[in-house]
């Protein structure tokens, strides 16, 4: 998509009290599929996002991420895809404020992991098991919608032990699967050096 450089005499981002929609993304395309909306960032880190020709901010990019609409975010200069780096930007914000996910411990171990054999395994591992946790989410979410005032009560009193069982019991699974996923790739490893005449 041809990037134009945005009119100096543009005023500045448009208020609004609700959050930015896609008319595009709304009407949809030709095949039905959404098109994907696209922000390009300007040098001086302001976001301008096409579809509805004003300038965003970094929580409205964060609030199309929550409303799964499909976007890509491109240097308005190179046109070089920097989806990544805001959406890193966004979860950095989200650490740095009052509830962070991680630990220091858990951030710790993952920046070990650059550069380990196992990196491009546990690339997949964490996205299938973000996705699981989400399904999860999903369908406690959906499932509290048929609730009465009454029944919604008791699932708020069960809710802790039930999120404990289900997460043990998923955790239990998929370190189950990371194990074996481990031992297979020492099996691969002792078969590729056999191969070669070296023993470990």
């Amino acid at each position: 998509m041809c990037c134009s450089a945005v009119p100096a005499s543009r005023p500045g981002p448009r208020a609004r009290s609700h959050p930015v929609q896609s008319k595009k993304a709304a009407a949809g395309s030709p095949t039905g599929k959404p098109a994907q909306r696209v922000i390009k960032k300007y040098p001086n880190r302001r976001l301008y996002d096409t579809d509805t020709s004003t300038y965003i901010t970094l929580a409205e990019v964060k609030q199309l991420v929550m409303d799964s609409e499909p976007f890509v975010v491109r240097d308005a200069k190179t046109n070089e895809d920097l989806s990544r780096s805001i959406l890193l930007q966004i979860i950095l914000e989200e650490e740095a404020g009052g509830q962070p996910m991680f630990s220091e411990a858990a951030l710790a171990n993952l920046i070990r992991i650059y550069g380990h054999a196992s990196q491009a395994f546990m690339g997949s591992y964490l996205e299938k098991n973000v996705q699981a946790f989400t399904d999860i989410q999903a369908k406690l979410t959906e499932q509290s919608k048929t609730l009465t005032p009454e029944m919604w009560a008791q699932f708020m009193r069960m809710q802790n032990p039930l999120m404990q069982g289900l997460m043990g019991n998923y955790v239990e699974q998929s370190k189950s699967a990371f194990d074996k996923m481990q031992e297979q790739m020492a099996k691969q490893t002792e078969q590729m050096l056999g191969a070669f005449g070296i023993k470990r």
